[in-house]
């Protein structure tokens, strides 16, 4: 099938180059032409574990996936997929710019087709945005009516960042909000190869599995965060309880690790675009307002350590091991990292930073605040202190702690012998 896709950040690109795989002829639409001329060329514009082979086979190797930034190439295509970006414009209110720009192109595109189209929405947003504002502008843009001229349908995403390339081959579930049946029909034989269960629903209820997936997973990390602050008061190993939680096959160990809390762009964002969408109707979500209380306080405990350790953090040199907000990627958004740095500058402190990947990413925030290192070992060595915020593999390594202070946020040293070393939890 020839598929468009609009967007070409994580979501839309690890699509896109996974459909291609699969053998579908891939055209993917973005504004940026840099980036454009980047994926025509077989490169990536972000780090992802696994990504860089697969996207350069489907360009160089397969020729089935291409990059443009012309919207009206999107008429050549049988099914486009909408994975632009939606984040939040304010503390709840998520910005649908995105959305409406593209939507707007891909009718203006359909107006000069004559066969039959789908688009899927899998952005992520709220329950109601795409009979409320995605299908009129379709329709008005394009002159034709959806479920008759053209299908719509809803198709959220569940790749986690840092092994998105697994997600997408692997999925747990496959979601179809349909619009009408002979689009989910068509959509259903995309994913046919794909050994997962298949969920047929309507448009809103899929938009709501997206955002209460997520919610629920960012309520079980602020659950046992606050268990784990409960169990450091007590002198408990809050990790010898979660074990022994995790054997409850109601509960199981997926997101019972105690630290710092969820960053990323989607936890902290859909939360808050819930919460948002529930006061909207007249209703106070109490615990999902708690969940991002207690996520928003975590990280700051860190600072609490090392002030309670060191006295006034004034001149002293921390080191900042990790800014993406998760190991094997280089994406710092809503990174823990970041508000630990601002917390540290307001201290007089002098954070030393290092990450492998997100150092670039991380400058173009925090200037020259900060200073930065070319490895672990660097930043260790500069150090009166250290603070692990995200748990890279190259982290482990205990020989490069000896003799430093160190307090971990991720459970990254599993051996703390002759370190003097203690954990957020």
């Amino acid at each position: 099938m020839n598929i468009s896709i609009a967007g070409s950040g994580y979501v839309g690109l690890v699509t896109g180059a996974g459909f291609a795989s699969n053998g579908h002829k891939v055209i993917c639409i973005d504004t940026d032409e840099n980036k454009v001329n980047q994926i025509n060329h077989g490169i990536s514009p972000f780090y992802e574990v696994d990504f860089d082979s697969l996207l350069s086979s489907c360009v160089n190797r397969k020729r089935s996936l291409k990059a443009s930034a012309d919207y009206q190439e999107i008429a050549e295509s049988d099914i486009t997929f909408i994975c632009v970006n939606t984040p939040n414009n304010s503390e709840q209110d998520v910005d649908i710019s995105q959305i409406i720009d593209s939507t707007t192109e891909i009718g203006l595109a359909l107006a000069k087709k004559n066969s039959y189209h789908i688009v899927v929405i899998k952005s992520t947003v709220s329950p109601g945005t795409t009979e409320s504002i995605v299908i009129p502008i379709l329709e008005k843009c394009s002159f034709k009516k959806a479920g008759t001229d053209f299908g719509i349908a809803v198709n959220p995403e569940f790749l986690q960042e840092g092994r998105a390339v697994h997600c997408f081959f692997n999925p747990d579930r496959i979601i179809i909000g349909e619009y009408d049946r002979r689009t989910g029909d068509i959509l259903q034989e995309i994913y046919q190869d794909f050994l997962a269960p298949t969920i047929r629903t309507d448009i809103r209820t899929a938009e709501m599995i997206k955002h209460a997936s997520n919610a629920f997973l960012a309520t079980k990390i602020s659950f046992i965060n606050e268990i784990g602050n409960i169990c450091k008061k007590l002198g408990i190993d809050i990790y010898e309880v979660a074990e022994a939680m995790s054997l409850d096959y109601r509960i199981s160990p997926h997101f019972l690790e105690a630290g710092l809390g969820f960053g990323g762009s989607c936890l902290p964002k859909d939360a808050r675009t819930l919460i948002s969408a529930a006061k909207d109707l007249g209703y106070e979500p109490q615990l999902l307002q708690a969940v991002l209380e207690v996520n928003r306080k975590q990280p700051l405990r860190m600072v609490e350590l090392a002030r309670a350790k060191m006295g006034n953090l004034k001149g002293k040199r921390l080191a900042i091991l990790g800014i993406a907000f998760k190991p094997n990627t280089n994406d710092i958004r809503g990174s823990l990292a970041i508000p630990i740095i601002e917390e540290l500058l307001k201290e007089r402190a002098i954070p030393i930073i290092y990450d492998p990947q997100a150092l670039e990413n991380a400058r173009k925030i925090l200037g020259e605040r900060v200073l930065y290192s070319n490895s672990a070992k660097e930043a260790v060595d500069k150090s009166d202190c250290v603070l692990i915020v995200t748990d890279w593999d190259e982290f482990k390594d205990r020989e490069i702690y000896r003799g430093k202070m160190v307090i971990d946020g991720r459970r990254t040293l599993l051996e703390k012998q002759g370190i003097n070393y203690e954990r957020v939890c």
